[in-house]
């Protein structure tokens, strides 16, 4: 192939990749993640977008973004292909790890929250509004994973075992499994909201030069669960919800 050749076939490669959304990429590996976080770009509910007007958005060069994720290896661990996962076994993972994890954090950040505000809010006084938006996200949050929990991921494990069954499409009393996954979806976008102003009023989770060990610990676990949050709201946006639609439409 000649160096013209070459070059014709990378700018193809470029112009295409440029047209995918930002969640389509994810989807495909999860690895990319990393990249679009790095570059300051919303993978998870922000990821319906082309990675052109991502990156006009975020002020990123796209070509330094795309070569990253040109150069991203090509065999995916299994472990991680969550979009070649059953929809059943991928709704157990979400509860399993995910839904977890918010429970097991959600008392810890409460804790610091009250205590860095008590210690140190009459200096930082933003403190005070982190501590209010994180008890509207641990509420929130509890909610949310509780209608996931006893509603749609149930509905979606019986549409699942239908189809495998050969049988009828389950009923339910909310209808067709879009209501469920519509609210759970603007519920995402809520949490993700408060999620990042938190991020905004505690300058990208970077405690004050001197911050006693408390402080710090506060905002470590805040970043963690961003991007414990991130990859979960990926997961049901990108590739759960998806599927469980296209599902109940082959019935």
């Amino acid at each position: 192939m000649s160096e013209i050749e070459i070059t014709v076939k990378y700018n193809r490669i470029m112009e295409t990749l440029q047209e995918r959304t930002v969640a389509e990429v994810v989807t495909e590996n999860i690895k990319a993640a990393h990249i679009f976080k790095k570059y300051g770009i919303d993978f998870c509910c922000g990821g319906g977008v082309s990675i052109k007007r991502a990156c006009e958005k975020a002020n990123v060069d796209a070509s330094l973004l795309e070569q990253e994720i040109l150069n991203l290896e090509k065999s995916q661990d299994r472990a991680s292909n969550y979009n070649s996962w059953k929809l059943d076994f991928l709704s157990d993972h979400i509860v399993n790890v995910h839904h977890h994890y918010v429970e097991e954090s959600s008392p810890l950040l409460l804790q610091y929250a009250k205590r860095v505000n008590q210690v140190h809010g009459g200096h930082y006084t933003e403190l005070a509004e982190i501590e209010k938006l994180v008890i509207e996200l641990v509420q929130e949050m509890a909610s949310h994973q509780r209608k996931e929990e006893l509603i749609l991921f149930p509905f979606i494990k019986r549409l699942v075992r239908a189809k495998e069954e050969n049988s009828e499409k389950p009923q339910s009393h909310f209808g067709s499994v879009e209501s469920p996954i519509k609210m759970m979806e603007e519920e995402h976008d809520e949490a993700g909201s408060i999620m990042r102003k938190i991020s905004e009023l505690s300058g990208g989770y970077t405690p004050p030069q001197g911050a006693c060990n408390t402080y710090r610990a506060f905002y470590s676990k805040l970043h963690e669960f961003e991007e414990d949050l991130h990859h979960h709201i990926h997961l049901e946006n990108n590739i759960l919800f998806p599927k469980a639609l296209e599902l109940e439409r082959s019935f």
